[in-house]
């Protein structure tokens, strides 16, 4: 069977919160099989669990935020795609702070930091979501869908009005090096008077050229440039990731957005749990993973679980 994964050992993450400005100090500490990923908010008067999970999601507006019994965690998005990147199904987050450290404004720290802390093999199976009837959101001129695949695949559409981004499009195949080598380290971005807007209303505290791509009326903002060409839909793509590992499993399935952010994508999730006759579980087989060895192929491994469903 597939297995379970956490991390090796412990390790600590700090930085900046975006939106509060303060240093944040989150400690991730292997969990056993079947626990899922567990925020644990420290500086409460007492310590609050908070598992991620779709049935957590408490706001949507500018960031994913989780919470329970009034206390919250935002902006986890990045982190979750790093850790659903990896295959990391569960672990502890001591976490000090009201949001997960910006870092880059990417995920590519976090995969970095967990690299480093190393991946530990369980001993349960894993299972995955396969979906097997389309389901479909359309709010105006944003909309979600999702249809069966084979494989996780992402396609995102955006379009904004300002020629820095203007229409661009991205579909990628979910692999974990796919993920690290194409998506990781696309940064957040926004508009220089949408930031100036938040500021002004005690938000983006810890926001910065040095965590988010930002344009003005001339163009990009930092002196660096950007990483892609496309980075804007590329980053629109991590969220997506990060947003949809909130199902707590992997996915199966191709999910196609045109405008959509994280609202759109939490509805998708709910929409999906609250259909269970349009997807089930696959785990997979001991054939389908001595194949995947052979052909050095995951993919390959899918395919032959997808059948044998």
């Amino acid at each position: 069977m597939i297995l379970q994964k956490t991390i090796d050992k412990t390790t600590t993450i700090s930085g900046i919160g975006l939106h509060s400005g303060a240093r944040i100090d989150m400690k991730l500490r292997p969990a056993t099989e079947n626990t899922g990923i567990i925020f644990h908010r420290l500086d409460s008067e007492r310590v609050i669990d908070i598992k991620a999970c779709a049935e957590n999601v408490v706001d949507t507006r500018l960031a994913t935020v989780i919470g329970r019994d009034g206390v919250s965690v935002s902006t986890i998005e990045h982190f979750m795609a790093a850790l659903a990147a990896l295959g990391i199904d569960n672990l502890h987050i001591d976490i000090n702070g009201p949001e997960v450290p910006v870092l880059d404004g990417s995920a590519a720290p976090f995969i970095r930091e967990i690299q480093q802390a190393g991946v530990r093999t369980l001993h349960s199976s894993r299972k995955f979501i396969a979906i097997r009837k389309p389901l479909e959101i359309i709010e105006g001129e944003k909309r979600i869908s999702i249809i069966p695949s084979r494989f996780f695949r992402i396609s995102f559409d955006i379009a904004f009005d300002h020629p820095a981004i203007s229409v661009q499009h991205y579909s990628m195949k979910f692999t974990t090096e796919n993920f690290c080598k194409e998506v990781a380290s696309a940064r957040t971005f926004g508009f220089l008077h949408e930031v100036e807007y938040l500021k002004a209303n005690g938000l983006a505290r810890g926001g910065s050229l040095e965590n988010a791509v930002v344009i003005d009326d001339n163009g990009v903002m930092n002196p660096e440039g950007l990483r892609f060409q496309n980075e804007f839909v590329r980053h629109k793509v991590l969220d997506s990731f990060g947003d949809f590992s909130l199902l707590g499993a992997p996915l199966l399935g191709h999910i196609r957005a045109f405008k959509a952010g994280h609202d759109l994508n939490a509805k998708m999730v709910r929409k999906i749990k609250e259909n269970p006759d349009h997807w089930t579980y696959v785990e997979f087989n001991e054939q389908a993973l001595q194949e995947a060895q052979r052909f050095n192929s995951k993919s390959f491994a899918i395919d032959l679980a997808w059948h044998k469903a």
